[in-house]
């Protein structure tokens, strides 16, 4: 259902200072989401900042240009936590997606609010005003500035053109609906420059990524008469190409392209001993429900899991899983 943004902006109104945060490896669904709705609330004369559990990824900090996101424990510690009114968590309403920002939500008497369009998440003892059907929690941030009578600037036309645009896959994932584009005109009127944003997110890849992404492609493996495609990225793999684990982000859609896949996955390997496992569905297979087996979320076409194990253990538990959905 749509958001009703009444309460929410009772909220905005009967408090001064507000903490925004997101999810660990955030994207341009995330970091936009916080910039925009950092940049309302200041116009409404609020004391804000953006702290998250982890940095900006390079491949997308043309974003956070004036470098506003903060990271726990390098710019600010949890103890600065305490004197902030709201505790606002953007684009997830899952603990184990938040790393140790998860320690702040939970010790902090702040009033919480959860801005999100994910299916599922768990209780964080927060106000919701969550919307499933939106393809983008930066479309929804959208609809938040024109409940509070906030214009756009450029530069947020700019963040929350490129949250929703990488969040629908550049405008070819079913989640687009006339909403989408609607939305999106008022941001390229705004001074949103959609070439400009494409160059920046697509265009402009370090050759360590590149090498990165053409060891994925060519170490996929199909499953299921050629129904399951997967692939996966070591640590090793990382450290020879010299790329970053976010350099992975998007491959999993291009394993999806193949002609006849109708489920993508892609592990890697964490060093904190966890595995990351990216789930795409381009048919009725509900990736999202294999993805909860595990304490994962997302949506029905696309989800996402931090499995409490090595790579090894991932892979078996999760394909496992898999084909049994696919059955």
């Amino acid at each position: 259902m749509p958001i009703s943004w009444k309460q929410f902006c009772k909220i905005v109104e009967q408090n001064h200072s507000f903490t925004l945060t997101t999810h660990m490896r955030a994207d341009c669904d995330a970091i936009g989401s916080e910039l925009a709705m950092a940049y309302a609330l200041r116009s409404l004369g609020k004391q804000v900042r953006i702290l998250n559990g982890d940095g900006v990824p390079p491949h997308i900090g043309f974003i956070d240009s004036a470098g506003e996101v903060e990271t726990l424990n390098s710019e600010a510690t949890p103890a600065d936590e305490g004197k902030t009114d709201v505790l606002m968590i953007l684009d997830t309403s899952a603990w184990s997606q938040l790393g140790p920002m998860a320690d702040v939500v939970r010790a902090s008497n702040a009033v919480k609010v959860v801005v999100d369009h994910h299916v599922g998440g768990d209780d964080l003892g927060a106000e919701s005003f969550t919307d499933v059907n939106a393809e983008a929690t930066g479309r929804l941030v959208l609809e938040a500035m024109e409940a509070m009578d906030v214009d756009l600037t450029p530069q947020v036309a700019t963040a929350l053109f490129a949250a929703i645009a990488t969040d629908t896959g550049w405008f070819r994932f079913s989640s687009v609906t006339a909403q989408t584009y609607k939305a999106t005109s008022q941001l390229v009127a705004a001074g949103a420059d959609p070439t400009a944003i494409f160059a920046s997110l697509y265009e402009r890849h370090s050759f360590a990524r590149l090498q990165l992404q053409g060891r994925i492609l060519t170490s996929a493996q199909m499953d299921i008469h050629g129904r399951l495609i997967y692939s996966c990225v070591t640590r090793k793999d990382l450290l020879e190409t010299g790329a970053e684990a976010t350099d992975t982000e998007d491959v999993v859609n291009r394993l999806l392209s193949v002609g006849g896949i109708e489920v993508a996955l892609l592990f890697l390997e964490l060093d904190s001993g966890k595995t990351k496992v990216s789930l795409r569905s381009r048919t009725t297979v509900d990736v999202r429900a294999v993805a909860a087996q595990f304490g994962g979320g997302g949506h029905t076409a696309a989800a996402g899991v931090r499995f409490a194990g090595s790579l090894a253990e991932a892979k078996t538990a999760v394909l496992d899983a898999m084909r049994k959905a696919m059955e």
